[in-house]
């Protein structure tokens, strides 16, 4: 999996691409933690559930089904989120899905569950450069934990950077965000 730190990467450059007009600041709490969201499902190794099962780790809370349903969820009750249906709903699913995505990307594990419950199947992409990190924080803190904190900048923080980037000087430039000069 990605760490814990890169996951919120997607949901941060989104925030700083569209800005807080079009994101408040505390739908975009929302999407940081629905960008780590799916790795809760490490409780079941706990209660013995193995890594493969549809319910293990880069499961069902990986899949496509569990991101459409929990965005839904908080998009329906949004009332204090100040945005509307649509870019609730899109922002938290991109934010929850992106974490399948980069864990795709990873060079460990047995894949993830995106089409869970119609397959079973687990899936890497063909492109994998990010190092998978171990899990649990007695293992992170070594030599093998900075190699994946590496691939991760390169990989996670540098694009989602330059995203960032991208949307603020666009909106400074070409659609003269006036929030951006004070």
């Amino acid at each position: 999996m990605a760490t814990i730190f890169s996951h919120p990467a997607v949901p941060i450059s989104l925030f700083f691409f569209f800005g807080k007009k079009k994101i408040p600041v505390l739908l975009a709490v929302f999407g940081i933690f629905f960008s780590i969201l799916p790795d809760f499902d490490v409780v079941a190794f706990k209660f013995g559930i193995p890594y493969e099962s549809d319910w293990g780790h880069r499961g069902f809370t990986h899949s496509i089904l569990f991101a459409l349903i929990m965005s839904c969820i908080v998009a329906f009750f949004r009332t204090k989120l100040k945005a509307s249906w649509l870019i609730i709903f899109l922002f938290l699913f991109v934010s929850a899905i992106s974490h399948g995505v980069l864990d795709a990307m990873t060079t460990g594990g047995l894949g993830v569950g995106f089409f869970i419950p119609w397959s079973s199947e687990r899936i890497f992409f063909e492109y994998r450069p990010i190092r998978v990190s171990p899990i649990g924080p007695k293992n992170f803190f070594t030599e093998r934990g900075w190699v994946v904190i590496q691939s991760e900048l390169l990989n996670v923080w540098a694009p989602a950077i330059f995203v960032s980037g991208t949307g603020i000087l666009a909106r400074r430039f070409f659609f003269k965000d006036s929030s951006l000069n004070h």
